[in-house]
């Protein structure tokens, strides 16, 4: 396809942002539109779990770029009005008010929604966390809580129980694995983990499902296991997981798989590419569809398909990265760390809370792990650089 007159970028957030800002470095001097379905101009997600939570930052602190910056983008903004279908092979966008838009190239960069209980949204106290007016509902809450329940070990679940102890409040982590993270870090980083967790107060139950939740006149009163227990609370954080968010995709024209799928270079159709939380692309140097939920990428991928865009066409094959900061310790894992993998500290001590792990599996260093090392960390990802390359060296361009 040649230079397109106009681009559409179906999502304002990070990833959005960030292929229109690649598109303007690359020279690009046609019509760019960002379609967002929140109202606010484009903010970070990653400090909503911490530092918006908590109250150190005032909500304006987490916008991506002040207004001059958008205006200087030279890019049309239309906030507040969602998409609601796709005709791929026409490149046009339905969205809720009525509008029609359509571009010679459209990326799609809708993100996530989260995974919620059936018939949580009837009732109060219960909350996700998601965007800015999640973060904002839910610390106007826990301002008055008395017990708090997160229901989810992954990272978001993790984050949000670290923050909330920050805030004095008492609070129990509750999910299915054994220890947090554990699918994701393997069983000695997620025994860290819990570890911290519990050495800071935090009160875990895991190890069980939830299977729903209590409430008494349309209240929350708390959380079920499938032991029959009942933790008890008066908020309660669904933080469980997320899935792409592509139900506006359907009858699209597009695969639906776990999120878009497109081809090694993120093109999901003849004109259509998929960037960040919601895009699953073929990766060369692992040979199998990839999604990554995580702010890195959104910003890596988004300057890719911006190149893709304008011509530039290579594959998309990044070392993925990570990190998560909780009470006060950053955790970064570069690669993929698995929990079937042989994991051996290589530098510092896991009892003195300063260390970092690398991940083999079959001999090849698939991922390292830092836990307050970061300098270590980052020199550490050279193994992981190269045995991507060797992997690469023998794939397809």
């Amino acid at each position: 396809m040649s230079t397109p007159a106009g681009v559409l970028v179906v999502g304002a957030s990070a990833a959005g942002l960030s292929t229109a800002e690649a598109l303007r470095r690359k020279g690009f001097q046609g019509r760019v539109t960002l379609l967002g379905a929140e109202p606010h101009q484009p903010y970070d997600r990653p400090p909503l779990s911490k530092q918006v939570l908590s109250g150190t930052w005032e909500p304006d602190r987490a916008l991506l770029r002040q207004p001059d910056q958008l205006a200087a983008l030279g890019a049309e903004f239309i906030l507040g009005d969602p998409a609601v279908s796709l005709d791929a092979a026409a490149r046009t966008v339905h969205t809720a008010s009525g509008r029609v838009l359509r571009a010679d190239a459209v990326v799609l960069a809708t993100g996530l929604r989260p995974r919620t209980f059936t018939g949580q949204d009837t009732l109060a106290g219960v909350h996700v966390l998601r965007t800015l007016d999640d973060a904002q509902a839910l610390r106007a809450e826990l301002m008055t809580a008395s017990r708090v329940v997160v229901v989810g070990d992954g990272v978001l679940g993790t984050e949000i129980a670290a923050t909330t102890h920050t805030m004095g409040l008492p609070v129990t982590l509750a999910g299915p694995q054994q220890a947090p993270l554990e699918s994701q870090f393997g069983p000695l980083m997620a025994r860290q983990l819990a570890a911290l967790h519990t050495d800071r107060g935090v009160e875990l139950r895991l190890g069980t499902a939830v299977t729903g939740l209590a409430e008494h006149n349309g209240h929350v009163t708390g959380v079920r296991l499938a032991t029959g227990e009942l933790l008890p609370a008066d908020v309660v954080i669904v933080a469980f997981g997320s899935a792409p968010a592509t139900d506006w995709l359907t009858g699209s024209g597009l695969k639906i798989d776990n999120g878009v799928v497109c081809d090694s270079t993120c093109r999901a159709a003849d004109g259509i590419y998929a960037v960040g939380d919601v895009a699953r692309w073929h990766h060369h140097g692992l040979n199998t569809l990839l999604r990554l939920e995580n702010r890195t990428n959104a910003t890596e991928q988004a300057a890719h398909v911006a190149a893709a865009i304008l011509g530039d066409r290579r594959p998309y094959t990044p070392v993925p990265y990570f990190w998560t900061d909780q009470f006060d310790v950053k955790i970064q894992a570069y690669g993929v760390p698995s929990a079937d993998a042989e994991v051996t500290v290589v530098e510092g001590d896991l009892a003195q809370g300063r260390f970092v792990a690398r991940y083999r599996r079959n001999g090849t260093t698939t991922g390292v792990l830092g836990w307050r090392m970061p300098k270590q960390t980052r020199l550490r990802r050279q193994e992981v650089v190269d045995a991507f390359q060797d992997s690469l060296s023998g794939g397809t361009p």
